[in-house]
């Protein structure tokens, strides 16, 4: 079984597909993001997802999606950010190499701008985020074998800190 070399999670606004680009690039392994997996495989954006089919059918897809490819993915992966909360995620990732990608409200802000495309920050955008990073950051934390601060840092200086980090917990450079 092809298992991912580091999976991404965090926040909205954490930067785990950019960084997981680069990470990727570093690293010379593939990337992917569950995101845009759940948004190939439906023929259509996440927030349509939301809107047309509702957010309990969304994390359906999001958790058979985030299962099947961690067990194929050889590479990089970023999960989206809710995907974590799953208690059949949380199982699956255990044993994983997992960095959580930690921001804080402002960074993220900078980098989202809070946008429509976010269906759980459409209303109240900044309030919804401080929420919804008060519930889920215990169990970013908990599952996290790395965490890694990406506030105020550039994508190739995180990178570069999860390569090292990497490397270390395998012994050898990557």
């Amino acid at each position: 079984m092809v298992t991912p070399v580091a999976i991404l999670i965090g926040p909205p606004g954490a930067g785990k597909s950019t960084v997981g680009r680069r990470l990727a690039a570093l690293l010379e392994v593939p990337f992917d993001d569950t995101d845009a997996i759940i948004e190939r495989r439906e023929g259509r954006v996440i927030s349509d997802i939301f809107v047309d089919s509702g957010e309990p059918y969304f994390r359906d897809v999001e958790r058979t999606v985030v299962l099947e490819t961690l067990g194929k993915h050889g590479g990089v992966l970023a999960l989206g950010g809710g995907a974590a909360m799953d208690p059949e995620v949380q199982d699956a990732l255990a044993g994983h190499s997992v960095v959580f990608l930690d921001v804080g409200i402002a960074d993220a802000a900078k980098r989202v701008g809070f946008d429509q495309s976010r269906p759980l920050l459409s209303v109240n955008p900044r309030a919804s985020w401080v929420a919804l990073m008060n519930t889920r950051r215990p169990t970013y934390e908990r599952l996290a074998t790395h965490r890694v601060d990406t506030a105020g840092r550039t994508v190739d200086a995180i990178a570069t800190e999860i390569t090292a980090l990497l490397a270390g917990a395998t012994g050898s450079a990557t």
